[in-house]
């Protein structure tokens, strides 16, 4: 019997979505989490993933990359399924992701940790007679990440010096380093002022550019100016997926979430 993650392609040669979830299951022991969520994003799209706390956002992440196993429905990249396989399997076809929780060489620069997650999507692989300064290719396009990521100037800083901005930065950095044409960033500007995530927001856009995104996020205002389409998963259903104009008028999302997160903000900043 022939694998059915075969297939790059859809029948009649129509164009595979970047990441398609189909009637998706999940459950841990008897809880159900994810309850047939069903989502199918564009290649070159911007999708944020909203929704209360427990709603089951983050273990969607984890089927969609391969940290969990789903327990029925499809999982596809590019029109291929990838239900079942391995994290690094994904990875090596295209999909990374970052944590809530930074993740980083802490001892090492910001050039020495781009340059790391580089190598491995360059054809490098461990030699002890190789010397990474000889690496010459792999230096060039690290100095060129880092000033796409703004951190030229932090070029010989250890990654614990960083501030937390940077931090982050450069862990999406490293995300994209691989070459991923779709990225899944778990609420990337958490814990960041108002003037930090207003710069990580066009950041975020700059470096995506081209890239299929995927992010769970709570702040509407990041939500709302960075997304194309928002998917709001609420007790592990997808109940809608649209525009954020048609998100925010629908009347489904005001009562289940949106219009108390709204008004929270809004009490919040002021």
């Amino acid at each position: 019997m022939s694998d059915p993650r075969a297939g790059q392609d859809r029948p009649g040669g129509a164009a595979a979505h970047a990441v398609e979830l189909k009637n998706v299951f999940k459950s841990f022991g008897r809880t159900e989490i994810i309850r047939g969520a069903s989502l199918a994003v564009k290649p070159g799209e911007r999708v944020a993933i909203i929704g209360p706390n427990g709603a089951g956002k983050s273990t969607l992440f984890n089927l969609i990359s391969g940290r969990f196993g789903a327990s029925s429905g499809e999982i596809l990249l590019h029109g291929r399924r990838v239900d079942g396989l391995k994290p690094y399997e994904i990875n090596r076809l295209g999909l990374a992701r970052s944590f809530q929780v930074s993740n980083l060489f802490n001892r090492l620069s910001v050039f020495e940790n781009l340059r790391c997650a580089l190598l491995w999507a360059m054809g490098y692989r461990y030699a002890f007679w190789r010397f990474l300064a000889d690496a010459k290719d792999a230096n060039e396009r690290t100095e060129d990440l880092m000033k796409l990521l703004r951190l030229d100037k932090r070029r010989d800083v250890l990654a614990m010096n960083l501030t937390y901005a940077e931090q982050r930065a450069l862990e999406i950095g490293m995300t994209i380093a691989g070459g991923a044409q779709v990225i899944l960033l778990d609420e990337p500007t958490a814990g960041m002022s108002r003037s930090e995530t207003t710069r990580f927001v066009q950041l975020i856009r700059d470096v995506t550019e081209g890239r299929t995104l995927l992010t769970v996020e709570h702040d509407m205002g990041v939500v709302f100016g960075l997304a194309d389409r928002i998917a709001v998963l609420v007790y592990g259903e997808v109940i809608a997926f649209d525009t954020p104009e048609a998100v925010r008028a629908d009347p489904r999302v005001q009562e289940a979430y949106l219009g108390s997160v709204l008004a929270e903000q809004a009490a919040g900043a002021h």
